[in-house]
C-alpha cells in the first residue's frame, strides 16, 4: 500500500516540496507518494476530514494556510503556537497534528553553511517582524548566546512581536542599524525586501564586523541584492535555500519512517527548478 503525504496551499504550482520529498522518495526506495494539491480557504474543513480519514499520514501547509489549520488540528505544537504557524501536519489513529519546521530548517541551514556560527555569545540582528521573524526568534532563543535585536519600518509592529515572544529581544526602528552594527554577530533578513528587484536603501554594511554572518530567507533569487552587496564586502553568507531543504527533513521522517539527508544533489535539483 502508497503511503501518501502533501503539499497544501492555493496556489500551489510555485511549491518545491514535491521536488525535495520526491528525491528523497527514489532515493529511499519507498513505496510512498508527495503530491501538490491546491486547496480553497473555504475547502480546508473538507480536506481535513479527507486527512481523519486516513487517506495520507500527514503533509504540508503553505501560504496562506499557515494559520487558517489552528483551528483544524486536533493538537498543536507548543512552538507552533509561539510561532503562530503551522507547517507539518502528522495524522495518528485519526488525529491530526500541527507543527511547525521552520525554526529547525534556519537552524538547519546555518549549521550547514557555517559551522560553529552560534558559539560564543553573539548578538544577532533580524530585519523585519512578520511571520517569519517569529520562527527565526524561536531558533535563536534556543542556540544564541547573546540579544536579538529587531528591526522594523514600523517600530509598533516590532515591540508586539518582542512583547509577544519572551526572549532577550529588543525591538528598533531602521534608524539603529548604525550604532548596532559594530556589535552584531549575524544579520537575518526575513522580509521581502529582495525579491523582485528590492534591495534596502539604508543599510551600511561596511558598519558590521567582518566576520559577521549574512542569512537572508528569501530564496529567490538565491543571492538576494543583500548577499551580493554582503559577499562584495567579504562577509560570511548563508543563501535561504537551504532552510526550505531542511525544514522539510523532520515532516518526511514522521510520515515515512526514515530520516533523509540534505544533499549536493538535492540542492541542484531544486536550485534548477528556480532557474525556470
Amino acid at each position: 500500500m502508497t503511503t501518501k503525504a502533501f503539499v497544501i496551499g492555493h496556489p500551489i504550482n510555485h511549491s518545491r516540496s514535491p521536488i525535495i520529498h520526491g528525491t528523497w522518495l527514489a532515493e529511499h526506495a519507498i513505496a510512498g507518494s508527495y503530491e501538490a494539491i491546491n486547496v480553497a480557504p473555504g475547502d480546508l474543513p473538507a480536506f481535513f476530514e479527507r486527512l481523519r480519514s486516513g487517506e495520507f499520514v500527514g503533509g504540508n501547509v503553505t501560504i496562506p494556510h499557515k494559520q487558517a489549520v489552528f483551528a483544524l488540528c486536533d493538537a498543536i505544537d507548543p512552538l507552533a503556537a509561539t510561532i503562530g504557524a503551522v507547517n507539518t501536519l502528522v495524522v495518528t489513529d485519526g488525529k491530526v497534528h500541527g507543527s511547525n519546521t521552520d525554526y529547525l530548517g534556519f537552524l538547519g541551514n546555518l549549521d550547514a553553511g557555517a559551522p560553529g556560527w552560534s558559539e560564543g555569545p553573539n548578538d544577532a540582528m533580524i530585519i523585519g517582524a512578520g511571520g517569519a521573524a517569529r520562527a527565526i526568534l524561536v531558533a535563536l532563543r534556543r542556540r544564541n548566546g547573546g540579544k536579538v535585536h529587531v528591526l522594523n519600518r514600523t517600530l509598533q509592529n516590532a515591540q508586539a512581536l518582542v512583547a509577544e515572544i519572551d526572549g532577550p529581544f529588543e525591538a528598533h526602528g531602521f534608524e539603529a542599524f548604525a550604532e548596532l552594527a559594530p556589535h552584531i554577530g549575524l544579520v537575518v533578513n526575513t522580509s521581502a525586501i529582495g525579491m523582485h528587484g528590492t534591495r534596502f536603501d539604508w543599510l551600511d554594511l561596511a558598519l558590521l564586523a567582518k566576520t559577521t554572518l549574512v542569512t537572508d530567507i528569501v530564496y529567490t533569487p538565491l543571492v538576494t541584492p543583500l548577499l551580493a552587496e554582503a559577499a562584495a564586502h567579504g562577509l560570511p553568507t548563508v543563501d535561504g535555500l537551504g532552510m526550505l531543504l531542511h525544514q522539510a527533513v523532520p515532516g518526511f521522517e514522521a510520515w515515512f519512517g526514515v530520516r533523509p539527508q540534505v544533499t549536493p544533489a538535492l540542492r541542484a535539483a531544486v536550485e534548477a527548478s528556480l532557474e525556470h
